[in-house]
């Protein structure tokens, strides 16, 4: 079965070239571009694709709100999202891993970096790379302190929070899997009912919030 893709921006080169090249990978499938963020909300209701490409900086509706409005609505909370970018310190980075972002791509992304992108996403992945990573961490680091951490954490297993430890510090599940002498299927469960638990989509909201929560701190 193909993977549904979306393509959103306001530069037709860009999206006809993203689109152009999607298209000649065999398990990819366009169902459609749009040109600006209100055009990508109405889009994505109509095709239901199951990732979408989106440019961050856009007219009439910019890539946070369209964003927010997709993973918002019931119909289309499922379709995973991917920000485009120019550059990979852009300053929405966080709100838009906050608002449901899946991951981050830059432009300039090679045709094999693009279709892996889509790839890795539709698994259920996250798509940070570790510029980005550093970067998040360093935008939370700097905001304000919070004493507390979030009550939702009381949820976890002890063996959940060691999991979300290590999702955190950016492990695959396989690598978890060696760190904690588990086997790959049971971290998957595990990182599963932590998603469930805390209501995240992914693992980008899930290193978001553990170092919004105090769980993680730097070094």
């Amino acid at each position: 079965m193909s993977t549904r893709v979306v393509v959103v921006d306001d530069q037709e080169m860009v999206r006809a070239g993203f689109a152009a090249l999607l298209s000649a990978e065999a398990d990819l499938e366009v169902v459609g571009t749009a040109a600006d963020g209100a055009e990508a909300v109405d889009l994505v209701r109509r095709s239901r694709p199951d990732v979408v490409l989106m440019d961050i900086r856009m007219p009439v509706l910019d890539g946070i709100e369209a964003l927010r409005r997709i993973v918002g609505d019931p119909v289309t909370r499922d379709v995973r999202v991917v920000m485009l970018t120019t550059f990979d310190a852009d300053e929405y980075v966080l709100d838009s891993l906050r608002a449901g972002a899946s991951g981050f791509l830059l432009k300039d992304a090679s045709a094999a970096e693009l279709a892996g992108a889509v790839r890795v996403v539709a698994a259920g992945e996250a798509l940070l790379s570790p510029s980005v990573t550093r970067q998040v961490i360093a935008r939370l680091v700097d905001g304000p302190a919070r004493p507390t951490r979030d009550p939702r954490l009381r949820q976890l297993t002890d063996r959940e929070r060691d999991v979300l430890l290590l999702v955190a510090a950016g492990r695959s599940n396989a690598e978890i899997a060696a760190d904690l002498v588990l086997a790959e299927q049971t971290v998957k469960t595990h990182v599963s009912r932590i998603f469930t638990k805390l209501d995240l989509r992914d693992r980008a909201q899930a290193v978001v919030l553990a170092y919004e929560s105090g769980l993680v701190t730097p070094g």
